[in-house]
């Protein structure tokens, strides 16, 4: 389990690095095997480069080797994101998370020698693929992950094109070795049973522990158990996406007592229509016991 980590802001729209020193060490505590720092639910688009390796140096400080630092590294400009994934490499994370390149709408072999030329420049450093058509607006395709999968480096891929059987086709191709992550929340379990390995989570701020036990119930073999879980979690999956990533997940952790502050422009915080229909997913799962360790 990978959290997909939350950038802290102060009042005045700075990066709070003192919350998010205390945000990674409790994500930790709550059973997060990795942070995913700068990634889309850390705001990337809104960081400067100095904002994000400052990022990377805390939040690897915060955990002192006890889970793994990923950095969110990717562009659409090669050259830039080999720039930032060696600089990320020199500062000692442990990965490098590289989104499908956006806007720009690469061929599938343009893709292939953007990923190729940043895993040759970083060989040191493992890499996760992360395929998000819906932000990108370009999607990663079976044959092309692949042939990325080839590449000594390349050794995972956050899938989030919401397609099961897309999934399964990845894990048809690749090697067992090779680790498939679900990027949505609500398709962890059944990822799962298509041959995923884990998910690089935003409902990990609130209920860490709980998906844990349901990921290892089902490589224990319990699927009842896993089911069970998954069930009871799904109002929180579906709260946190009502509307725009990490705006839910930050009122969310807001309304829990953490001054993660506000989301940065373009993006705006919830009306209050939304803050109330987090406020009663959360009281559920407080009620049910769920949510009692993150108190």
């Amino acid at each position: 389990m990978l959290t997909a980590m939350v950038t802290p802001f102060s009042e005045d729209g700075t990066v709070d690095y003192a919350v998010a020193e205390r945000l990674a060490d409790h994500l930790v505590n709550q059973g997060s095997d990795g942070l995913v720092v700068c990634g889309t639910t850390g705001e990337s688009p809104t960081l400067s480069w100095q904002e994000e390796y400052q990022l990377y140096k805390t939040v690897r400080d915060a955990v002192a080797g006890r889970a793994k630092v990923v950095a969110g590294t990717g562009s659409n400009s090669t050259s830039e994101a080999i720039e930032a994934t060696r600089n990320a490499y020199d500062l000692g994370v442990d990965g490098s998370l590289q989104v499908v390149p956006y806007y720009n709408k690469p061929s599938q072999e343009g893709l292939y020698q953007h990923f190729s030329q940043i895993a040759t420049a970083v060989p040191d450093l493992p890499i996760m693929l992360y395929n998000i058509p819906g932000r990108t607006g370009c999607a990663l395709a079976v044959d092309t992950t692949a042939r990325l999968a080839e590449i000594s480096n390349i050794v995972a891929i956050k899938e989030a094109s919401g397609s099961l059987d897309q999934a399964s086709q990845i894990r048809y191709h690749t090697p067992a070795e090779f680790g498939i992550y679900s990027g949505d929340d609500s398709l962890t379990l059944p990822m799962l049973s298509v041959g995923g390995c884990g998910v690089v989570s935003v409902a990990s701020h609130l209920v860490g522990p709980h998906l844990q036990k349901m990921i290892r119930a089902y490589e224990a073999g319990d699927t009842r158990l896993a089911t069970e879980i998954h069930l009871q979690l799904l109002p929180l999956f579906k709260v946190l996406f009502v509307t725009t990533n990490p705006v839910p997940v930050k009122v969310a952790l807001t309304q829990q007592g953490w001054p993660v502050g506000a989301v940065r422009s373009p993006l705006c915080m919830a009306d209050e229509s939304v803050s109330k229909a987090i406020a009663a997913v959360l009281e559920q799962l407080s009620t049910q016991g769920v949510l009692a360790q993150n108190l």
